[in-house]
């Protein structure tokens, strides 16, 4: 087995791209449910965010699985054949470790160092477990990326020098709005994204708060927690005429906010400046929003953009350093894990091969004095052990780049093994 990243990201795939991938109830399902149906798949997991729409998988024959992921995604989304093999971004084995590693780690993620990642890890993770198609392997595997992950963010300095998508659209907002002390934002959403849109925005010092969510309740434990004021989503056009920054992270499908909207907030406004903040995947705010006079409208593409790269920052490097390290260890362990039913047959069954032997050659020297006997047995079990240590090592090397299997089967035809050792 190995494993199989595949996907879409920021890194090779535009915005317009992601959010015909961005995935609901209904066509995540879809691709879970045809990815445990393929027989070149024995284990899987999806993670979808803002960022990326991408499977992790342990796999048992490579191209076939690439094809069956490839049709489902392209099943369960509006994503072509041309276009996913135009932005596909697929690692194997090593590299596909690493990259789980670094995703958890905040390091592949549009804003360097963002710690959300770790919980929509998490929750993947435990979606999988419940679902059963996430075993031992995986499971290993993003437990220790999940850990690695909580390191970086303990043992460096990334989360003081990260620019995240929040914090730079309330840049933005201010340079158009003015001062955001004196602003008044709206958040619209209630999610892990949305709450933290508005906790940024209070600790900028925000004038105002107001929060608008299709669950009124989850809205008014929000803002009751920050010190907002929560409206029903039946008031949107009147809170969107008082805010001077929108924000909008609703991961609903279709859009939250039209021009038609803005443009009615405008009239009442008085062609107040207004900024327009849109996290969501899907976008929440309709693009042509950004052709009305004094509105500006950020979405992912453009905040992408104002981010730029991390990647020389001093503490950008400490962390790829721990995750380097984490990787190096998880690979022995895993090429360890892989190989060792093989080797644990072949060495049963050279053990019983020297029991076997040694003990017909006490039946035929009863003679021989113990001492003698003792320096037999020593010499025997000695060259056994040398035997067997280049086939021990190979096999751990081979398990670690996934040309184990081959190895695997001619073991068990030159030595007839089997799962509680054989006979050689």
């Amino acid at each position: 087995m190995s494993l199989l990243a595949f996907g879409l990201n920021h890194r090779r795939a535009p915005i317009s791209v992601l959010e015909r991938a961005a995935l609901d109830e209904s066509s995540l399902s879809q691709i879970i449910a045809a990815a445990t149906a393929s027989p070149d798949i024995t284990e899987h997991l999806v993670v979808a965010t803002c960022n990326r729409t991408e499977i992790y998988a342990e796999v048992s024959a490579f191209h076939g699985a690439v094809a069956d992921l490839t049709d489902a995604m392209t099943d369960a989304t509006a994503i072509t054949h041309d276009d996913l093999k135009a932005h596909l971004d697929l690692h194997y084995g090593d590299a596909a470790v690493a990259h789980v590693f670094n995703v958890a780690a905040g390091l592949d993620s549009m804003a360097v160092g963002e710690s959300q990642i770790l919980g929509q890890m998490r929750d993947a993770l435990g979606r999988g477990q419940s679902g059963g198609h996430v075993g031992s392997n995986l499971n290993a595997l993003i437990q220790q990326a999940l850990r690695t992950g909580k390191r970086v963010h303990s043992e460096t300095a990334i989360d003081e020098v990260s620019r995240s998508l929040v914090g730079v659209g309330l840049d933005a907002a201010a340079a158009h709005v003015g001062p955001l002390t004196d602003a008044h934002v709206l958040v619209v959403g209630a999610g892990a994204m949305s709450a933290l849109a508005a906790t940024s925005a209070i600790r900028r010092g925000v004038a105002e708060l107001t929060v608008v969510n299709r669950t009124h309740q989850r809205g008014v434990a929000l803002a009751e927690r920050l010190g907002g004021q929560a409206r029903p989503a039946h008031e949107l056009a009147d809170a969107l005429a008082e805010a001077d920054v929108v924000i909008s992270c609703t991961g609903s499908t279709g859009l939250a906010i039209t021009l038609p909207d803005v443009a009615d907030a405008q009239v009442a406004r008085g062609g107040l400046p207004q900024a327009c903040i849109d996290l969501a995947l899907p976008h929440d705010i309709a693009h042509d929003v950004a052709d009305l006079s004094g509105v500006i409208r950020l979405g992912l593409a453009e905040l992408g953009e104002r981010i730029g790269s991390d990647g020389s920052v001093p503490e950008v490097e400490q962390a790829r350093a721990i995750v380097g390290e984490a990787v190096t260890k998880h690979l022995g362990k895993r090429a360890a894990s892989i190989a060792a039913p093989t080797v644990r047959a072949l060495r049963s069954a050279a053990q019983q091969v020297v029991e076997r032997e040694l003990t017909r050659l006490g039946q035929r020297t009863p003679e021989m004095s113990d001492g003698d006997r003792s320096e037999v047995e020593l010499a025997v079990h000695r060259i056994v052990e040398k035997l067997l240590h280049q086939p021990t090592v190979r096999a751990k090397e081979l398990a670690s780049n996934g040309r184990f299997g081959e190895y695997e089967d001619a073991l068990n035809q030159l030595f007839d093994l089997h799962a509680e050792g054989g006979a050689l």
